[in-house]
């Protein structure tokens, strides 16, 4: 299996080089040369595998057995689950008839990210261990600088994942004052001399756009071999596309118990993802792709609402000019914790941060197969037709904030998903519904947005479509949103209900974090030379 950029797809990575280079140098995301069938018994074969073996079977349909040989890659996903607190790694949960909530925080920093980022972490130290391992004696060691923006969770559970790694230091932006409190401390609490929280002066999309120009930097990459745990990075999408197919099997099993074989046959799956960057989606994508039977991928949004704009007009752009058009000028940002105010740069401060982002940069891979289906002939030259459109497309967004798509491929991308959004007052609507349900059950934020749009949805739904709504983080990880949506309930104790053992005392720990004084990227370049050398200096001392 090789990998190309979305925006010039005639350089042939292998699935290392691809993990190890992160962001293409045109630009562009790598994706797959083919997207690959699954095995003609894989429903019969696959049904009771754990999660370690649907990973390792998932995975190595993606990975050359001559990269990663097989007992390798097992050894790999063993020790990255080995982490996770829920022996299911991903359990689904029901919660009426036909919803069901798939459960991805029971890694350890509480979120989803954790699934991939164990895995990203131990694929990093292992290709640098091989590589290191075949130099001769007084060659210089290969080092990794891996750097990410993060809205939230990104942050620290690349942290955890990569935290002591021997021949790696790494550099996490976020948001100054723009993340949860818990977010912050899992970050900033975590004092590995190989880590670093830079707090940026600005937003999500300012870090992120930070991130792209010190990868774009020809100079700059080369000299720090720089490496990428956003979910630009391949091997985070790879990773997610495992626990469709596990809970595809979950489902199953708890169906068996009350309907008939007949009953079971003709179940659909709808998949209601919250979503930011696109990447938990598009890993559902891929799966659907590859073959798992699943309806239309729901897209759930807060009001950072591109992607639904997207699915509306078939317009992608970064500030809805139709609003902008209606709304008074000057109008006030929200006070702290506020909902739905417009803020610097067009971003809104929701409930539901992790999703507060302008631009979802996983997008472009989902548009380059759009384009590519939009296109005719299925060739070499069609694939490289598509780069051109994308990258013409990227270019225009880029320049103008915005680019619009022809009608066929905004009939393409509405084959396979369909986008619902979420205000903030829906949010805690949602919150406070469960909680008041029995049994009670307590949803984050983002969770609660994916479970309203899943209730939208389900009106235009026909009677044998189950919904699994993905639950992206612990509710405690947002204490603000569950508090305000269930202050004065009676018999709601947070920090009894909610609060896991593992985030008591949290926001009392010894913290250590730069702080960057506007979104500027040589001032995070000087941070980057500052800190780089000195932290792998003081790892590989560590290890000797």
């Amino acid at each position: 299996m090789k990998y190309f950029s979305t925006r010039g797809g005639d350089d042939l990575l292998s699935f290392e080089e691809t993990v190890l280079t992160g962001l293409a140098p045109d630009g562009g995301l790598y994706i797959p040369e083919i997207i690959p069938r699954l095995p003609e018994n894989w429903q019969t074969e696959w049904a009771n595998y754990s999660f370690v073996d649907l990973s390792v079977e998932v995975l190595s349909l993606y990975i050359s057995a001559d990269e990663i040989s097989p007992g390798e890659l097992r050894a790999l996903v063993e020790k990255s689950y080995s982490t996770f607190r829920h022996p299911e790694i991903t359990p689904l949960r029901r919660l009426s008839d036909k919803t069901f909530v798939l459960e991805l925080f029971h890694g350890p920093t509480f979120a989803f990210k954790d699934v991939a980022l164990q895995l990203l972490g131990n694929l990093f130290e292992f290709f640098l261990t091989r590589r290191n391992s075949r130099k001769g004696a007084g060659e210089k060691r290969e080092s990794l600088t891996v750097v990410g923006a993060t809205s939230g969770d990104t942050g620290s559970a690349a942290i955890y994942g990569l935290r002591n790694k021997l021949d790696i230091s790494i550099f996490i932006l976020h948001p100054k004052g723009r993340v949860s409190p818990i977010q912050e401390a899992q970050m900033t609490t975590v004092t590995d001399s190989n880590v670093h929280n830079v707090a940026v002066q600005g937003t999500f999309d300012d870090c992120q756009d930070i991130v792209k120009a010190l990868f774009a930097d020809k100079q700059f990459n080369r000299t720090h071999h720089l490496g990428a745990i956003n979910s630009i990075n391949w091997a985070r999408i790879l990773a997610q596309t495992v626990y469709y197919f596990q809970s595809y099997f979950q489902l199953g099993r708890q169906l068996s118990s009350i309907l008939q074989p007949s009953e079971l046959a003709s179940i659909k799956i709808q998949y209601v993802v919250p979503t930011g960057n696109f990447g938990d989606i598009l890993a559902g994508y891929y799966a659907k792709r590859m073959g798992l039977p699943v309806g239309q991928l729901v897209i759930a949004t807060n009001s950072n609402d591109i992607l639904t704009r997207f699915w509306q007009s078939g317009t992608y752009e970064k500030v809805d000019t139709s609003a902008a058009a209606a709304a008074p000028e000057g109008a006030a940002a929200p006070a702290l914790g506020g909902s739905d105010g417009a803020q610097v740069g067009g971003v809104k401060e929701t409930l539901s941060p992790a999703m507060d982002i302008l631009v979802s940069s996983n997008f472009e891979r989902l548009l380059w197969y759009l384009a590519f289906d939009g296109l005719t002939e299925v060739d070499a030259e069609t694939r490289r037709g598509a780069c051109e459109t994308v990258n013409s497309w990227m270019q225009k967004m880029k320049q103008d904030g915005r680019v619009e798509v022809p009608t066929k491929v905004l009939e393409i991308a509405r084959r396979d998903f369909v986008a619902e959004r979420a205000s903030d007052e829906q949010t805690l609507d949602i919150i406070r519904m469960y909680f008041l349900r029995d049994p009670s059950y307590v949803v984050d934020p983002h969770t609660a947005v994916g479970l309203h749009a899943a209730r939208v949805i389900s009106t235009q739904n026909d009677a044998s479509t189950m919904q699994i709504v993905l639950s992206t983080a612990h509710p405690a990880k947002f204490s603000e949103a569950v508090t305000r949506a269930l202050e004065g309930e009676s018999g709601f104790n947070f920090e009894q209900d909610v609060l896991p053992v593992e985030f008591k005392g949290l926001l009392e720990k010894e913290r250590r974090v730069i702080d960057v004084e506007a979104p500027r990227v040589e001032l995070v370049q000087e941070v980057i030379e500052r800190y780089a050398s000195s932290a792998v200096a003081s790892a590989v001392a560590a290890s000797v």
